[in-house]
């Protein structure tokens, strides 16, 4: 098994963003404070589709890992994007396709360097797109990166989330979508809260592996 920390993932390919809607502004607010729009990327065939919240304000002046609302593409910041590839890697799934359930950075109005929380109406709105990234990568399960990313997953069938931390690593069938959603911690807080699971990185990056295999090979 592949700890995560070390080398960078390989920094996904610009071409394999899957681009809806070039210059959305469905969400006023959000294509005012947004840099770029942060696409879904990867194959587009992956058996696994990783989606988290929405990008953050990201870092312009790094080298590369920039984060999604610079990159426009999801999931490449400096911390969460390179450890949840990481660990997508580390449990044999390198080849996942990565999204996030509203598109654009939610910047705090009071600090716009900062996020707020994507509003209901935005998540609703941007949820369209969402349902056409699986539709169109038809994945066998899906990786929800902590509590909102999971509530816009259940969302689709109309349940909400109910102790978001004794669910994770408990997989769930959406039928609707055709698909296990696997809600798991977030990465930029992993490590806090795998101790009080009564994890360690090693056991915890097991039972994700055994649960994406039941869910594709099943």
């Amino acid at each position: 098994m592949v700890a995560d920390g070390g080398a960078d993932p390989e920094f996904p390919d610009p071409d394999s963003a899957l681009v809806l809607e070039p210059d959305c502004e469905r969400c006023p607010e959000l294509a005012a404070c947004r840099n770029r729009i942060a696409w879904g990327n990867g194959p587009a065939d992956a058996d696994v589709l990783v989606v988290g919240e929405a990008p953050g304000a990201g870092a312009p002046d790094a080298a590369r890992w920039q984060g999604g609302n610079w990159t426009g593409l999801a999931y490449t910041a400096q911390h969460s994007g390179r450890r949840i590839r990481e660990t997508m890697a580390a449990v044999g799934y390198p080849d996942s396709f990565y999204t996030n359930a509203v598109k654009c950075f939610p910047a705090d109005p009071e600090d716009p360097s900062t996020n707020r929380e994507p509003t209901a109406a935005e998540r609703e709105t941007c949820r369209e797109h969402l349902r056409t990234e699986i539709e169109r990568v038809d994945p066998d399960a899906v990786v929800a990166t902590g509590k909102h990313a999971t509530a816009s997953m259940l969302a689709f069938e109309d349940r909400s989330v109910e102790g978001f931390v004794d669910g994770v690593l408990e997989p769930v069938r959406l039928d609707s979508l055709g698909l296990t959603l696997v809600p798991i911690l977030h990465p930029a807080y992993r490590d806090i809260w795998l101790s009080r699971l009564g994890y360690d990185r090693g056991a915890y990056f097991e039972e994700l592996g055994d649960v994406l295999d039941a869910a594709v090979d099943g």
